[in-house]
């Protein structure tokens, strides 16, 4: 085994953001947001983006050793692949005795999001009956939307259940923390545990993802270090408070002066832009709030849009001067007391560039 694989260390399953089928600056494709966190031989899947569960295979990941999956927030970039994960990854469980895979992360919005300032008409909602649901709500709805695929297999095949084989937790915000969906996403807290086992305890914290809340960080707590995951957000001091002192800060970063270029409908561009300024990280910024938390090493993922050149990215060296890098999909990052020194690399071992 190399000495890296005994280390904790993450690897990024696939690191594009936003509902689109990306590629890079070279034209090769970067699959959706999902980090695997590896401690132990136990992984911790953060985010289920476009060809998670493909991606995990790649890695050599066995469902067998999921110890969970963390959900940051309910858009689908961060949750498409969810399905796969509930319906092949059950299937690959059948002969697997162990417990149900936690599902962690957001409850239900409450409400329906404000109309944006630029509409023209009021639109109709998706599942007005259940228009937001939370982790809870989501794996219910697939397994309904599946259930003629996943009877045939009960009854037929005599199968698991999906539904024995996963347990959505939904995070539960402490009382008096003065959150609303609306006007108040991102109250300044304590980090709360969520989640914990003899590897692992996840903390995580509120960020600014207006008009998507809740939306959570999550930082991973091991023997030997941490790693910090941000999420979608907007600079906020949660953040900092997170990932204070962390080994590895894996945060969003977006190019705004790119994005705004793609859309040609200019009242969806406006719509859009305002939701980019004030719900995501730019390079800089990512490097401003690595540098006021004191982290070790800043890897910049999440990448919108991903095909912005690596020059963009490498703005986030005007304001961190720790270890940088930008990660492409399936590498291997260390973390910890002796994974600073270490090298990221792909999973094919061939050494990562940093900037």
């Amino acid at each position: 085994m190399d000495v890296q694989d005994s280390l904790p260390h993450v690897i990024t399953l696939g690191t594009a953001g936003g509902p689109r089928w990306w590629k890079d600056h070279q034209g090769t494709p970067r699959f959706g947001i999902a980090t695997a966190v590896v401690v132990n031989g136990t992984w911790y899947l953060v985010d289920c983006g476009q060809g998670a569960g493909r991606q995990a295979n790649a890695a050599g990941l066995d469902m067998a050793n999921l110890g969970g999956i963390f959900i940051t927030h309910m858009h689908s970039d961060h949750t498409v692949d969810l399905p796969s994960l509930l319906l092949f990854g059950a299937f690959e469980l059948k002969n697997t005795p162990r417990g149900p895979i936690p599902v962690v992360g957001p409850g239900d919005r409450g409400k329906l999001p404000p109309l944006s300032p630029r509409a023209t008409a009021v639109p109709v909602p998706v599942a007005p009956e259940r228009p937001t649901p939370g982790v809870a709500g989501l794996v219910e709805g697939l397994l309904a939307a599946y259930a003629t695929d996943c009877n045939d297999r009960i009854f037929d095949s005599l199968a698991k259940s999906p539904a024995e084989q996963f347990q959505p937790r939904e995070i539960t915000l402490p009382a008096g923390l003065g959150f609303d969906p609306d006007t108040n996403v991102t109250p300044e807290m304590e980090p709360i545990e969520v989640f914990r086992d003899k590897n692992v305890t996840v903390t995580a914290v509120l960020v600014d993802h207006h008009p998507t809340a809740p939306a959570f960080a999550f930082r991973f707590e091991t023997e030997s270090g941490s790693v910090t995951i941000s999420g979608d957000t907007a600079p906020c001091a949660n953040m900092v408070r997170l990932a204070r002192g962390t080994d590895l800060l894996l945060h969003e970063a977006i190019n705004l002066d790119i994005l705004a270029r793609q859309y040609t409908d200019a009242q969806m561009l406006q719509a859009t832009m305002d939701h980019h300024r004030r719900a995501h990280t730019t390079a800089a910024e990512a490097g401003r709030i690595a540098s006021e938390a004191g982290v070790r090493h800043l890897a910049l993922h999440h990448l919108v849009p991903s095909y912005s050149p690596p020059e963009a990215w490498a703005e986030a060296r005007t304001t961190f001067t720790g270890n940088l890098s930008i990660p492409e999909d399936l590498e291997v990052i260390p973390f910890g007391s002796t994974g600073s020194a270490a090298v990221c690399r792909s999973v094919s071992g061939a050494s990562a560039a940093a900037l």
